[in-house]
């Protein structure tokens, strides 16, 4: 089906035969039935008669269930491409080769066995690569260049039009080639809706992990009614993960995720964007921080720590963090902490990108948050620098929000700006999912794992911004989008 942008999306159904094919053979089979119901007075054979034809009507749904399961569990479909980047290896093989059965990937490679009949996707002179993957994100959120009029919006928009901003965004993304991403902060609920709607192939967009909403401290930066006058809403709780003590700080995470978190995100120290604190303070103590992770890691949920200062950064991985979430102002100690513990960095340069873009657009931001932003700039790009040669690892996010939404593979770009090398910038799409504990299921174009595939025009190590034109993706061996479909 033609989008207004011209893309291709097949929106999966029921993996069956032919909708309207199936559906007409058992309304034919079922015609009978029918009309004998409405004879009247029955004679024992016709009862019989009608007895026959209720189970022939129920055993023909049966069977045209179970035809269009084989013909779906028996389906291979072979992407061709000049180029492959499996992601694992760090170069560019030729040519490429993935071979999708059942939504998997069977195999990839000039020597990838095809059974014959399968379907064949030339994509011609790209490159294939895994599904990418956004390790932060806020899918939920749809702010615009003008800080008064999303402040405003905030305030007046009803929950059910942002949840319909919100598939707006999930579908940009998806088509920008994101087959995964992590959300790690929304309200009401929004992101567990947007999460299973997706699930169950209501909207389309990215596989999602929620967090439901961030944990912080009152008056920091996840207490979402800092910087409004007192009394002008209910103090924050718990409920909706501000907290005081480590006590609430238990509380906090088994109410996200009692509401459907599958990570548990902290705000470990200030913000740029939010009015009530600076930048690069602590903002939780290491009690309380201890009681985050120690919660969240015995009901088997990962866990990310917002934190831009180096002394909030340090608490949170003492207790046992599984990701440092923007990481701008980290002194060596805090990443050397790092590169012993193995916790990984998910630096969000295009946060700072969507920053400066807002700076230089809307004069009307308050003076207090231009000065951390340009803070934050200047300081980033040494911070970078250091964690790469120390061997940190790197995970790829966004901060997806800060920025418009569907220029995610802009951070590639940013990676190697800061002094990756394209290969290993790409391949911090592995790392996020081994940073998800999906590691086993997607980052990678390898047998056994979810077929994501996304192709770009040209050779991405040569060219790092090609990343930013794919023009074919597909989830869970669906195709979502094909540029070329109408020339092949």
């Amino acid at each position: 089906m033609p989008t207004p942008q011209g893309k291709l999306i097949h929106y999966p159904v029921l993996p069956v035969l032919d909708f309207v094919t199936w559906r007409d053979m058992v309304a034919a089979s079922c015609e009978w039935q029918q009309r004998l119901r409405g004879m009247g007075s029955e004679s024992m054979g016709e009862q019989a008669m009608r007895r026959i034809y209720l189970v022939l009507c129920a055993l023909f749904v049966m069977l045209a269930w179970s035809l269009g399961m084989a013909a779906a569990a028996g389906k291979t479909t072979v992407i061709k491409a000049a180029r492959m980047f499996d992601g694992k290896s760090g170069k560019i093989a030729s040519p490429g080769v993935v071979v999708v059965t059942d939504g998997k990937i069977a195999g990839t490679g000039a020597s990838a066995s095809v059974p014959a009949g399968a379907e064949v996707i030339d994509l011609g002179d790209v490159t294939l690569m895994p599904g990418f993957i956004d390790a932060h994100t806020h899918l939920t959120v749809s702010d615009s260049y003008d800080w008064r009029k999303d402040l405003i919006d905030s305030l007046q928009e009803p929950i059910a039009e942002m949840a319909i901003a919100s598939t707006v965004n999930a579908r940009k993304t998806l088509l920008a080639g994101f087959t995964t991403v992590r959300d790690v902060g929304a309200l009401y609920e929004l992101d567990a809706g947007l999460r299973n709607s997706i699930r169950k192939g209501v909207v389309i967009g990215p596989r999602m992990l929620v967090s439901v909403h961030a944990i912080g401290a009152t008056g920091g930066h996840c207490d979402r009614v800092g910087g409004f006058r007192q009394g002008l809403f209910p103090e924050s709780s718990p409920s909706e993960g501000v907290i005081n003590g480590p006590e609430e700080a238990r509380k906090a995470v088994r109410i996200a995720h009692k509401y459907g978190a599958d990570v548990i995100k902290t705000c470990a120290t200030g913000g740029v964007l939010s009015l009530t604190d600076d930048v690069d303070t602590p903002q939780l103590t290491q009690a309380e921080l201890d009681a985050i992770v120690n919660e969240a890691h015995a009901l088997r949920l990962k866990t990310a720590a917002h934190a831009h200062g180096a002394e909030g950064a340090k608490r949170a991985i003492r207790a046992g963090i599984d990701s440092i979430e923007h990481g701008t102002f980290l002194d060596d100690e805090a990443l050397d902490m790092m590169k012993e513990r193995g916790t990984y960095l998910v630096p969000t340069l295009m946060a700072h990108v969507g920053v400066e873009e807002r700076l230089a657009a809307d004069p009307g931001i308050p003076p207090a948050i231009q000065a951390k932003a340009r803070a934050a700039i200047a300081a980033v790009e040494n911070t970078m620098h250091r964690a790469i040669a120390k061997g940190v690892k790197i995970a790829f996010g966004t901060d997806a929000a800060v920025y418009p939404h569907g220029r995610n593979a802009g951070e590639f770009y940013q990676l190697v700006k800061v002094g990756m090398k394209p290969e290993d910038a790409l391949r911090t799409v592995a790392a996020s999912a081994d940073l998800l504990g999906w590691g086993s299921r997607i980052g990678t174009l390898e047998p056994g794992k979810l077929a994501d595939v996304v192709a770009v025009p040209g050779n991405p190590v040569e060219d790092i911004h090609v990343t930013e034109h794919v023009l074919f993706v597909m989830k869970d061996g669906v195709v979502y989008r094909d540029d070329h479909a109408g020339a092949r």
